[in-house]
């Protein structure tokens, strides 16, 4: 789940490309969990460094590795705004990063390519950081299997040999086939280019993502049994984290795919309260009595020369005590009629939610193409076609 764009999500640190990069306070976990576990692998390698020495090398790879999955979310963005599609920043949290891309491609192809472009770059730091290992610091005659499971010695291999292992690991990981997890992005658009139903894409891989959150907890915990060892070591728990993330990933994308299957029945004319025109001066009590003679679900504010000027509150007029009402005027609980509260009546679907998250809003006005006013579509009546997703 994304932060509220009014909300930061932590330390700003630069803006590449033109998007917002964040880091969350989380990573300070993470950094601190890779330096603890890396600390005994830099030591081999570094004998000399010390306890203080090798946790300072582990700090700083920490550091490199997510500057690697900073460049592997730049790369989804990057390809994003190839395609123009808005991206609102990168959050870099305790389980890696996220890009928040505002609005999903429009075609089964260009969700392919965006979600394809993280892992090909890690892959590729992988590939790069490899060659320069094997030309630089191993003899050609070691065998590369040998060097994929042997870190080198000395301060800069061992890094590098570090980086291109766990770029490798990240690309391989990503590519698993399951939500929210980019393989499980390609197995949607594969999908959709399939089936032409890009809902019923991202339900096969949400679901995909689910197994795939089973099978990362079962196969360690299983070999960990028959190898009678403790099923709850660090590494153990280290996988349940990874698996909850991808199981709540999937499930808030099972989630939306169910609110898109309603989406047809979101037609703002459907939903449209009759309004009932008053202008600012008339008593709630008689404005309700006059609304409730014309079968009227609300009520819309006008001049004297009948242009709308405001819409009345439901919430203002609920909390209103009946006694009351006869000296509240219906101005007093209005609110202003700004262009972004004033809606096209024959919007549904997507657009119309787009329209309604543009001003978030308990109630807005419905007109017609020439600007006649068509009724009053109000938010919770918008809510409940989503009841029960």
């Amino acid at each position: 789940m994304s932060t509220p764009a009014n909300q930061s999500p932590g330390l700003r640190i630069g803006s590449p490309f033109g998007i917002p990069v964040y880091v969350s306070p989380t990573w300070l976990i993470v950094a601190a969990f890779i330096t603890f576990t890396f600390q005994d692998v830099f030591a081999v390698s570094l004998p000399g460094y010390g306890v203080v020495g090798s946790s300072a090398v582990a700090l700083v790879f920490a550091v490199l590795l997510y500057a690697s999955v900073l460049l592997h979310e730049l790369a989804h963005c990057v390809v994003a705004k190839h395609y123009g599609l808005p991206v609102r920043r990168i959050v870099l949290y305790m389980l890696g990063g996220v890009s928040e891309i505002e609005r999903e491609p429009e075609t089964a192809g260009r969700e392919f390519n965006v979600a394809l472009a993280g892992p090909l770059l890690s892959l590729g730091l992988a590939a790069v950081g490899y060659a320069v290992s094997a030309v630089l610091f191993v003899d050609g005659s070691v065998n590369p299997l040998h060097m994929a499971v042997n870190p080198p010695m000395g301060l800069l291999p061992v890094l590098i040999w570090q980086l291109w292992l766990s770029n490798l690991i990240v690309g391989i990981f990503n590519l698993l086939p399951g939500l929210p997890l980019d393989g499980g992005r390609l197995l949607r658009a594969g999908v959709w280019k399939v089936t032409k139903d890009s809902t019923r894409g991202t339900l096969v891989a949400a679901w995909v993502g689910r197994s795939v959150a089973v099978i990362i907890v079962a196969l360690p915990l299983l070999a960990s049994v028959m190898a009678g060892q403790n099923p709850f070591s660090g590494n153990m728990l280290w996988s349940i984290l990874l698996a909850s993330f991808i199981w709540i990933g999937a499930s808030q994308s099972l989630k939306v795919a169910r609110v898109r299957t309603r989406l047809p029945q979101l037609r703002a004319r459907l939903l449209a309260r009759r309004a009932f025109p008053v202008t600012a001066e008339v008593p709630l009590s008689e404005a309700l009595r006059r609304a409730g003679d014309a079968g009227a679900g609300a009520m819309v504010v006008v001049d004297h020369e009948g242009r709308p000027v405001g819409i009345v509150s439901e919430a203002a007029i609920n909390a209103t005590p009946e006694q009351r009402r006869p000296w509240v005027t219906v101005g007093s609980l209005s609110r202003t009629l700004e262009p972004s509260l004033v809606l096209g009546a024959d919007l549904e679907g997507e657009s119309l939610l787009d329209a309604m998250r543009g001003t978030p809003a308990a109630e807005y006005l419905l007109v017609e193409q020439g600007g006649e006013i068509y009724g009053v579509l109000a938010t919770a009546d918008v809510n409940r076609v989503f009841t029960g997703v």
